[in-house]
């Protein structure tokens, strides 16, 4: 295998580094992606995104691969099937959060056409280039988190305070938080 120098954050497994590898930090413009991570993200609220990650098939499978438009549509016996599945993090409520938040985003994608420009206008439709020489040079959360965090929430959105916002951003590519040795920063 070759031997790559990596943001030190993924370093604990190949879980990690493969998602470091191949998601985290590239720009992502299409909504079902967009809101699977957004999913991911409001769940890993509180809690580490290894333990994310290591449940995403898990989560995959118990949202019906994260398409809002069946989301929007889940019922009390639907929510109740989710808090009894243990290849999940059964917190009522950010489950029912993920209802409310397919509701915002399908409002979202009416009013600006789509998720992404609705979202990537906090950046001006590309990612920012932030630089970071090591990991502590990366901010937790970033005036246009809280801008963006503010806005989702007027919107309705839930567990999308700033920080859960940056790292939405990051995982998605519309900040380049990868270290000046990373071989994912070129």
């Amino acid at each position: 295998m070759e031997n790559r120098v990596r943001c030190a954050w993924c370093e604990k497994d190949d879980l990690y580094r493969d998602y470091h590898d191949n998601e985290w930090g590239n720009p992502v413009y299409d909504d079902e992606t967009i809101f699977e991570f957004l999913v991911l993200e409001t769940f890993q609220a509180g809690l580490s995104w290894y333990t994310i990650l290591k449940k995403r098939e898990n989560f995959r499978k118990a949202f019906d691969h994260f398409d809002y438009k069946k989301i929007v549509k889940y019922d009390e016996d639907k929510i109740q099937k989710l808090l009894l599945d243990e290849g999940i993090i059964r917190n009522k409520l950010k489950v029912r959060g993920t209802v409310s938040n397919a509701i915002a985003f399908m409002k979202v994608q009416e009013e600006f056409g789509s998720f992404s420009k609705y979202i990537w206008g906090f950046t001006g439709g590309k990612p920012i280039d932030n630089q970071p020489k090591v990991l502590r040079d990366i901010p937790a959360t970033t005036e246009i988190s809280d801008a963006l965090s503010k806005d989702l929430k007027k919107r309705g959105f839930k567990f999308v305070g700033s920080t859960v916002v940056y790292a939405h951003m990051q995982a998605t590519g519309m900040v380049n938080d990868h270290v000046e040795t990373c071989w994912r920063r070129k």
